[in-house]
């Protein structure tokens, strides 16, 4: 299994259907790791369904952002819940 990268700088796609009622455009991160917490924690959770995130020339979807925020290896501190 590929190690994911989370210094790697990454790209943010917003979800298309909802951006144009959105202000929420293409956003670049210095790493992965802050594009993860942007889109988890900030965006609003109906967008990340559509949206995808680039890093490395790889693309991951929603759940797959989800999953690597929740990671073990997820770098950054995350919001209490």
């Amino acid at each position: 299994m590929q190690t994911f990268d989370y210094t790697a700088g990454a790209g943010l796609y917003p979800c298309k259907t909802v951006r144009r009622t959105s202000r929420l455009r293409y956003k670049r991160f210095e790493s992965a790791a802050e594009a993860l917490r942007f889109a988890i924690e900030e965006m609003p959770v109906s967008m990340l369904r559509g949206s995808v995130l680039e890093v490395d020339e790889e693309r991951y979807d929603g759940q797959q952002m989800r999953r690597l925020y929740e990671a073990e290896a997820y770098p950054l501190p995350r919001r209490a819940t």
